[in-house]
């Protein structure tokens, strides 16, 4: 079954930089968009980042220039390059991915189970 694991997250310094992955396995037929998410306590969870298979990318307005996204289609992972961190940046941070699971069609959302990182003042 499909399956998305992240990695990456942790503890850094006001002003460090993080990378963040998310890997696919369980043999999916076709991986179309994939993003990032987050959520902070006690509020609703965002969108931080997606791209398209073709690379077309999507950034909330407030963290372009500091957060990239990127994918590697033949490793069925996506990126996520955090460089300037904030404090406001706490968060879990989550993977998604539409995904077609076989050949007779259709696409559903996957989620990770998320990775916490923490910006210390």
């Amino acid at each position: 079954q499909v399956r998305l694991v992240e990695s990456g997250g942790g503890l850094v310094e006001a002003g460090g930089s993080l990378r963040l992955s998310c890997a696919v396995s369980g043999s999916p037929f076709s991986i179309h968009r994939m993003g990032w998410y987050r959520q902070a306590p006690g509020k609703q969870r965002e969108l931080v980042a997606r791209i398209t298979r073709e690379g077309i990318i999507n950034y909330q307005d407030s963290l372009e220039g500091r957060f990239t996204i990127s994918r590697d289609n033949a490793k069925s992972t996506v990126y996520l390059q955090m460089d300037s961190l904030r404090p406001e940046d706490t968060a879990v941070y989550y993977c998604t991915a539409l995904i077609t699971y076989s050949g007779a069609g259709g696409a559903d959302d996957y989620w990770g189970q998320g990775t916490q990182v923490t910006v210390l003042s």
